[in-house]
């Protein structure tokens, strides 16, 4: 079935939305990619959360906050496993007033096992790692509205947890909420102002790697959990794809044909997939199109890797979808 779930207040926006992912190496090249990132009109600049690998994603966009002005500026995502919401309020908060209300939170449960053990903690199965991350997100979100938050349950426990000070300048940050699971697509759909749809199957034995779901039944229903949850909600979330390939290029099928040999998906389902966008400009942006009009999707996470590839037609892509 095809389910087309329309983002926002039930408004389309005129044109597709992109943020970039990228991470901190050097400070030279993460503030030159920031002004870039912002010159080009990208919506938002993101980074991984991935404790021991990866820079602190919060210090990191202060520092792409100190030599910008408008765009926004994420964590893409932040494991609800190993963060607590305390800890985690009080750095989104904190990048709120230093960025001058232009944070981001995005949030996921957490599928690498080394992460939760890093931190002394046993990943659980799926259900208690979803459970885990709405009640993070709950708790977040309240501590950013000036709540105290006491919980004591198995999955979060917090007492008297207060975010006092700082006080966010956005009356509310907005929320990504990133994953495949249908209970928490279900919770996103009525919490969250963004579902991330990153395309992720089965975690496989190397605890990074991911089975995937780009086939279009397989996205169907997934945003028919996402309808689910914003059921009676008065408005649904906007719906962002995490793009895993993309190729400006005359040949597409070129492009994508090893994609097709290791996922077994088909090429033409492949190429209409919002997880990849290979082709011409205009048929890049035909695709985005289809994307919209198919399954409400308006909003692309793309990875800097492809930043030198995407740049020439990303103003086409900005102004004519």
């Amino acid at each position: 079935m095809n389910r087309r779930v329309t983002a926002g207040c039930g408004i389309l926006p005129s044109m597709a939305i992109f943020s970039l992912q990228s991470h901190l190496t050097d400070l030279n090249s993460w503030t030159s990619l920031a002004r870039r990132c912002e010159a080009l009109g990208f919506d938002a600049m993101l980074t991984a959360d991935h404790p021991g690998i990866a820079a602190s994603p919060f210090v990191a966009l202060a520092a792409a906050a100190a030599v910008t002005s408008t765009v926004g500026l994420g964590s893409y995502v932040s494991n609800a496993g190993v963060r607590e919401p305390l800890l985690l309020a009080a750095d989104v908060a904190t990048l709120d007033v230093v960025s001058g209300g232009r944070a981001r939170l995005g949030l996921g449960a957490g599928h690498t096992p080394g992460e939760w053990a890093a931190v002394g903690r046993s990943r659980p199965d799926v259900g208690g790692r979803i459970r885990r991350c709405t009640a993070v997100a709950e708790a977040v979100l309240a501590l950013l509205d000036g709540e105290e938050i006491d919980v004591d349950t198995p999955d979060l426990v917090a007492r008297a947890a207060r975010l006092s000070w700082p006080v966010p300048v956005q009356r509310r940050i907005p929320l990504t909420i990133g994953g495949g699971n249908a209970r928490l697509l279900r919770w996103a759909g009525a919490h969250a102002d963004v579902v991330g749809l990153t395309g992720f199957g089965r975690t496989l034995a190397d605890g990074h790697s991911h089975e995937v779901r780009w086939r279009a039944h397989e996205i169907d229903e997934q945003l028919e959990q996402v309808a689910r949850g914003a059921a009676g909600r008065g408005r649904t979330p906007a719906l962002e794809a995490l793009v895993q390939h993309v190729h400006v290029t005359d040949d597409a099928g070129a492009a994508v044909a090893d994609v097709v040999r290791r996922t077994g998906i088909a090429e033409a389902e492949l190429l209409a997939s919002p997880f990849v966008l290979a082709g011409t400009a205009e048929e890049i942006i035909s695709a985005i199109r289809e994307h919209e009009s198919r399954w409400g999707v308006t909003r692309y996470v793309v990875r800097a890797a492809v930043l030198d590839r995407l740049a020439p037609i990303l103003p086409r892509l900005l102004a004519e979808t």
